[in-house]
């Protein structure tokens, strides 16, 4: 039987094949390369895994002083009178005794050239912007406020082209107020009107901007509460225009609307941005409600075992908020790619940081009362600028904004 011969110009590439195959499986494969430890400061787990320690010497002074010109009088401390903090610094047990770096503003005014960063949510979110708006100036002299699109406080760095603003959404939801028409209905109940959430609708406030930022930062969680929204003038939440059946107690309202307004960023605000969720901040009442004699005058951290007895609801305690909220903001980001930016935990030591007293405004404290809610400054917000600063920093090295 003869051979089957196949022609030269057929068994050439089979032969180059069979080679380069060879080839191939003879050399070693390169490498995958090497993950880059994150910086301390930059992973999601640093602020709510980790320890206050002296801020080691010599220690800088603060980035900006109480003649900033984004400062709000009620938060400035220091010209209010109240003695200076002590220096300290958050060490993330990740870092391994280093503590979370301090921002350069220099560098992230650079590495954030022509972008945009935007925070929504209630008084809590414009304390911590003003300290992130009086670092950033201490790198641009010609910074200007700036509060368009909404905005209610913000800053343009010009010589980056960076904006920074908070738009205020107290509830993230739009709500109005709807007064009793009829006189019998007020003094059949005692309702002098409601406040109507539409838990499908964001506020005006922010609805426009969701594709403005490159960087949104949101949160709320402190007006949903009796003191602001008593039994006379209560929230009742709307779906699709109509009353929702039955009526929702105040922390189902919470975490409905918590849900809707996910699920609207999820849908409205574009992939590349970077989503970041604030946990709450932690008050302070000592001996009190806001407005029962609670107080918060200490020079003093709280210890770790004392955490609990202050913070889990389980004890009922005045500062029981910040946790019960922060599980229903948990639960309703689950499978979205908003990212929870934890500043509880390292918040709800620093007993000693708030206004308390110093609030630079006469009769101030016998009208509101102590301010143990929000923050001096300079102080634990310039620790949370640090660590917004360093998550923000790498996702803009990565390419993803």
């Amino acid at each position: 039987m003869p051979r089957l011969r196949l022609p030269l110009v057929l068994l050439l590439p089979i032969t180059l094949t069979i080679l380069l195959l060879l080839l191939f499986m003879s050399s070693p494969r390169p490498r995958p390369p090497t993950p880059q430890p994150l910086p301390c400061g930059a992973a999601l787990s640093d602020a709510a895994d980790g320890r206050w320690v002296p801020t080691p010497s010599p220690a800088p002074p603060p980035l900006y002083s109480p003649s900033c010109p984004f400062h709000r009088n009620a938060w400035n401390c220091l010209r209010n009178g109240r003695p200076q903090l002590a220096a300290l610094s958050w060490a993330p047990n990740r870092c391994g005794g280093a503590v979370v770096p301090r921002i350069n503003a220099v560098g992230f005014l650079a590495a954030a050239r022509g972008r945009r960063v935007g925070l929504v949510g209630d008084s809590l979110s414009e304390n911590l912007v003003v300290a992130l708006l009086c670092a950033l100036r201490s790198a641009d002299d010609g910074a200007r406020k700036w509060k368009r699109r909404g905005a209610w406080r913000g800053g343009y760095f010009p010589r980056e082209d960076v904006v920074v603003a908070y738009h205020r959404a107290v509830l993230l939801a739009k709500y109005t107020w709807q007064p009793v028409e009829k006189s019998k209905e007020l003094q059949k109940d005692g309702i002098k009107g409601t406040y109507r959430v539409d838990i499908d609708i964001p506020a005006d406030d922010w609805v426009n901007v969701t594709k403005f930022y490159d960087v949104l930062i949101f949160n709320t969680g402190h007006w949903w509460n009796t003191y602001k929204f008593s039994k006379e003038t209560p929230l009742v939440f709307y779906k699709g225009g109509k009353p929702i059946e039955p009526p929702l107690g105040m922390h189902d309202g919470l975490k409905v609307v918590l849900k809707s307004m996910a699920s609207y960023i999820e849908r409205e605000v574009p992939g590349k941005t970077l989503k970041l969720w604030r946990t709450q901040s932690p008050r302070h009442f000592y001996g009190g409600e806001w407005d029962h004699n609670g107080s918060c005058v200490s020079d003093r951290l709280l210890e770790e075992h004392e955490l609990d007895s202050w913070f889990d609801p389980r004890f009922g305690g005045v500062n029981k908020d910040a946790r019960m909220v922060n599980s229903a903001i948990q639960e309703a980001l689950v499978g979205t790619d908003i990212q929870l930016l934890n500043l509880t935990h390292m918040s709800e030591f620093r007993a000693d940081a708030h206004p308390a007293i110093w609030l630079g405004k006469k009769d101030a404290v016998a009208v509101y009362g102590q301010d143990c809610m929000h923050w001096c400054l300079p102080g634990v917000p310039d620790t949370w600028v640090d660590i917004l600063a360093a998550q923000i920093l790498h996702y803009f090295l990565q390419g993803k904004g």
